[in-house]
Formats: structure tokens, C-alpha cells, sequence
């Protein structure tokens, strides 16, 4: 009787597991096809640019600053104002972002307070640029007197991006075996050597992985840098943090939109925009081998 009902319903078990399949299939064959989708943007487009601007690159273009209204020479001062702004920022705001994330992730109790502080990091990580840099605006040039400096935009750049550093550095931390922790306290370790000694170095990939992706998207933002610290033009190297930069979002910007000589100028556009490209992807790569060479410490 048990062998006759197995064959009776053996047919539908098989049209129910074919079905299964089907929709398995159909959805990994549409991820596939959404990420290869992806992919092939991103390569036109990088394509696009780099066969625009490639004829322009050379070691004079990145050494001299420009000339004739922008429509020679090259952009040393705007790499230079880039790579200031975002390493002032970095220097500001990884300290402050880190040490709130052990605070978050370590010494804060679940609560109100604590669920409030989260839904506002959360919220700050979401704002529109523009915002923020209407926020620095405000404070960091009218309210604190700074001016339109290298100071002013790197502090708006580090307001921007703490929310985004304290999110990533307390999920890095939050990913750490408790197994760790209490193999350090049972050993007689103090909870602050044991996040100095253990819980940190376990985390550091996570952290520098989230520390420089957060450079690498400061590097891109125009917004909050037009409104505290970009300069339509600067012969040279800010001397002081208080005077004024050049920045390549800002510069594209500018030759794009509100340059003298549009069409004379497009060579050096797409020179610029690759060469912000090409500073991008190699602040992700920096992070890709950081990450990897922390983990294999940790293997070791």
C-alpha cells in the first residue's frame, strides 16, 4: 500500500521540485544578468573617459599648474588641494569616528539614548552633500571665521564622512568572535587592554577597508568643498591652512560649467576627470592590500 501511494504521488513531487528549480535558475540567471549590466556601464563609461583624456596625460600635465585662463599648462595645484583636503579630513575625523565605534559597539547599554544616537548616524549617512556643505558654510566659515580655507572644507568633508566611519568601524568591531574578548578577560586582561590588544587588531581590516573607501569618497565631493575651501583659480600650493584650494571635482566643475573657454578646455576635462579616476581606484586598491595584508598577520 505505502509502495503504491509513493508512486502515485512520486510524479507530483518531481513537477514540484522542477518548478523550484525553475525559479532558482530564473533569479540567479537575472542576478547575473543585472551584474554584468553593471559592469558593462562601468567599463563604458571609464572607456568613454579615459579614450577622452588619455591623450592629455603626461608628467608636465601633472606637474604645472595652469595657464592662459585654464587652457594650458596642468593641474599640479588642484591634485596637491585634493589630496590635502582629504588627508587633513582623514587625519580628523578616523580618530573621532574609531573611538565613537569602541564606544558604540563596547561601553554603551541599549536604550533610548543609544537607539537615538544610532538612527541619527544613520540619518547623517544619508543627507545630500549639499547640506553639508551649507552646514560648514554656516559654522566653519561664517561662525568660526575660517573663511573660504583648506581648513574649513576639510572639517566640512570630515562632518560629511564621520557617520560613515563610525557605521563601518562599529560593524568591524561588532564582527569580532566574543570568543576573543572573553579568552583576554579570562586571562586576567582589563576590558581596555582587551580592546587595545585584541578586539582592535582583529578589527584594523574592517576599519582601514571603511577608512579608505571613506577617502576615497571625500576625494569625489564637490558640494560641501564649493561653499568652504574651492577656488576658481590659485597659482600655486596653499601656503596655510586658512588660505583657499583647488580640488579636481571643483575644477571639472568649473571648466565644465562656468569656464571662459568651454571648448578649449575639454581636452583638459577629461584629463582631469580621469585623473580623479585614476586617484579613486588607487585609494580602493591601497585598501584592497591593506585589508589583505592585515588578515594574513591575523592568520599568522
Amino acid at each position: 500500500m505505502n509502495q503504491e501511494m509513493g508512486e502515485k504521488y512520486k510524479p507530483f513531487e518531481l513537477v514540484r521540485k522542477k518548478k523550484f528549480n525553475f525559479k532558482e535558475n530564473f533569479f540567479l540567471s537575472l542576478i547575473r544578468t543585472l551584474g554584468f549590466t553593471g559592469a558593462i556601464i562601468l567599463i563604458i563609461i571609464l572607456s568613454f573617459v579615459a579614450y577622452n583624456g588619455i591623450s592629455i596625460l603626461s608628467w608636465e600635465f601633472i606637474t604645472q599648474p595652469p595657464v592662459e585662463a585654464m587652457t594650458e599648462g596642468g593641474i599640479f595645484p588642484v591634485i596637491m588641494g585634493t589630496i590635502l583636503l582629504t588627508v587633513i579630513c582623514m587625519i580628523v575625523v578616523i580618530p573621532i569616528g574609531v573611538t565613537t565605534a569602541i564606544f558604540l559597539a563596547e561601553y554603551s547599554k541599549p536604550g533610548l539614548i543609544l537607539s537615538t544616537v544610532m538612527m541619527s548616524i544613520y540619518t547623517l549617512a544619508g543627507v545630500p552633500s549639499v547640506v553639508f556643505g551649507l552646514f560648514g558654510l554656516a559654522v566653519f566659515v561664517v561662525v568660526f571665521n575660517f573663511g573660504m580655507s583648506l581648513l574649513a572644507g576639510a572639517l566640512t568633508l570630515a562632518v560629511m564622512i564621520l557617520p560613515y566611519i563610525i557605521s563601518t568601524s562599529e560593524e568591524a568591531i561588532k564582527a569580532v568572535p566574543y570568543s576573543f574578548k572573553e579568552a583576554s578577560l579570562a586571562c586576567g586582561a582589563t576590558k581596555w587592554q582587551t580592546i587595545r590588544k585584541v578586539i582592535l587588531p582583529a578589527a584594523m581590516p574592517g576599519i582601514l577597508t571603511g577608512s579608505i573607501l571613506g577617502t576615497a569618497k571625500v576625494s569625489g565631493e564637490t558640494a560641501p568643498i564649493m561653499f568652504t575651501a574651492a577656488a576658481f583659480f590659485t597659482p600655486g600650493v596653499p601656503r596655510s591652512l586658512f588660505e583657499p584650494v583647488m580640488a579636481l571635482p571643483y575644477h571639472i566643475y568649473v571648466l565644465v560649467t562656468a569656464g571662459t573657454f568651454i571648448e578649449e578646455t575639454r581636452p583638459i576635462q577629461y584629463g582631469t576627470a580621469l585623473t580623479l579616476i585614476i586617484l579613486v581606484l588607487g585609494m580602493n586598491l591601497l585598501g584592497i592590500i591593506l585589508r589583505a595584508r592585515q588578515r594574513r598577520k591575523k592568520a599568522w
